[in-house]
């Protein structure tokens, strides 16, 4: 990697600061990896429970459903017109990451009617259950996600500093402070020689 640097002691001045700017960057991902990883951990296993919520309450509502359908037919299952359900996310961050933290689920009022059999209240009850289960899942799976490429990205970024950038500002530093040094070394030779050659 070539590195246009200022001539001269501004040069070595400049990579200096480049170089601990590098560092103190290092540091600070190395500090957001950890906690990122720690928060992937937690999100990863919440998607794991809320999943299994999910398992759980789809069957409960298949059953139910199943029920009120024997029971009513077909005609039971029909939902009302315009009823529909209002999924909201809230987010959260993390190390400047957004992710979709908790989600809220606004059903519909239950209609006036008197329902066409005894099983629909309690088929109605558990797909609602269902469907806050499966919502509180996906945003689960979509935070464990965007954490998890972002614990990647930031691996990448470390791994970009600590094995191309320090490397190459730490050599270009080496490099500048053994040319400065035989300059100053054929300066002094050049200022001796003038010395010895001046008539006193």
């Amino acid at each position: 990697m070539r590195l246009r640097l200022p001539p001269g002691r501004s040069g070595k001045l400049w990579l200096r600061r480049r170089l601990g700017t590098a560092r103190r960057g290092l540091d600070l991902l190395d500090r957001k990896l950890r906690i990122l990883r720690r928060e992937h951990d937690r999100l990863v296993l919440l998607s794991r429970e809320t999943g299994r919520e999910w398992a759980r309450a789809a069957a409960e509502a298949d059953a139910w459903t199943l029920r009120a359908a024997l029971l009513g037919g077909e005609r039971a299952l029909r939902p009302a017109a315009g009823e529909l359900t209002d999924v909201r996310l809230e987010w959260a961050d993390v190390m400047g990451t957004s992710y979709p933290a908790r989600v809220t689920c606004a059903f519909p009022p239950p209609p006036e009617s008197l329902p066409l059999t005894a099983a629909l209240v309690p088929a109605r009850a558990a797909c609602r259950t269902a469907l806050q289960a499966a919502a509180r899942h996906a945003a689960a799976l979509a935070a464990a996600r965007i954490v998890g490429a972002e614990v990647d990205a930031t691996r990448r970024r470390i791994h970009a500093l600590r094995e191309r950038w320090v490397p190459a500002l730490e050599t270009a530093l080496a490099e500048l402070e053994t040319a400065l040094d035989e300059l100053e070394r054929a300066d002094g030779i050049r200022v001796r020689r003038a010395r010895r050659e001046v008539p006193p």
